[in-house]
């Protein structure tokens, strides 16, 4: 258990009970900090049941519907956050747009959906936390951006998608440096094939060989790494780039 106590962390793309997204907010619940997450058109008698539970772990918990493609959505989140929780020290990049493409599809409009989100919507939410984290009294701050192994090997038929997480790995090692003097770190966690309900059991079955520690990736793997590379123990890590996925085999 990694002592979260007195934090506020703000966690991105939190739709549906299975997703990673919903997995790191029950860890850092559990871990102390209290909770902000935002979702999109997710179902509203879910999100009354999650914020219950979240509340049973001891933390308090606020939520927003907000597009993350509006170039003003990093205000208005850092902004309702401040209001209603304070000002966080641990923000989490999780939300994401993925829609298959492949060269013989990929279009403008399909680039650009990808791009407003996983890129634009990442780097401007990073970059108004340093800003406003600057000017608090805050000594210490902390960035994770979910990424999906673009660079562990090639993601067919998703190029627009792959394209738009490879920027954020890239952006995680040169906001490290620059943030560094503030006391924020910032790091990039793949938690591999994860399975958040998306796969099929025929998909489940071509894949399990693949990783050797027999079993697919879970949103709470993810969560847990999350959980440390947001504690204390995790102060001296930044600029990383780090591959969680059981061993998983890409040949």
């Amino acid at each position: 258990m990694y002592h979260l106590d007195n934090q506020i962390a703000v966690v991105t793309g939190v739709s549906h009970a299975k997703g990673i997204g919903a997995a790191i907010c029950r860890k850092l619940a559990e871990s102390g900090a209290d909770i902000f997450f935002t979702y999109w058109q997710a179902e509203s008698e879910w999100l009354k049941d999650f914020q219950r539970e979240i509340k049973m772990k001891g933390a308090q918990c606020a939520c927003s519907e907000i597009d993350l493609s509006k170039d003003t959505a990093s205000i208005q989140l850092f902004d309702h956050v401040t209001e209603v929780l304070g000002f966080p020290s641990i923000l989490i990049n999780n939300a994401a747009h993925s829609k298959r493409d492949g060269y013989k599809k990929l279009d403008a409009q399909l680039l650009d959906d990808h791009y407003a989100v996983n890129m634009r919507g990442t780097l401007l939410l990073s970059v108004e936390f340093a800003r406003r984290f600057e000017q608090s009294e805050l000594k210490k701050g902390r960035i994770i951006n979910i990424i999906s192994g673009q660079g562990q090997g090639p993601m067919l038929e998703e190029l627009a998608y792959g394209a738009t997480k490879g920027a954020i790995s890239a952006f995680t090692l040169s906001l490290s440096a620059e943030v560094a003097p503030l006391g924020i770190t910032v790091n990039a966690v793949n938690p591999g094939p994860t399975d958040t309900g998306w796969m099929s059991e025929e998909l489940k079955q071509e894949l399990l060989p693949k990783f050797l520690m027999g079993r697919a990736g879970m949103p709470e793997d993810a969560a847990r790494l999350v959980a440390f590379l947001a504690s204390n123990e995790a102060e001296w890590i930044t600029g990383q780039f780090i591959n969680s996925e059981g061993g998983f085999l890409r040949k």
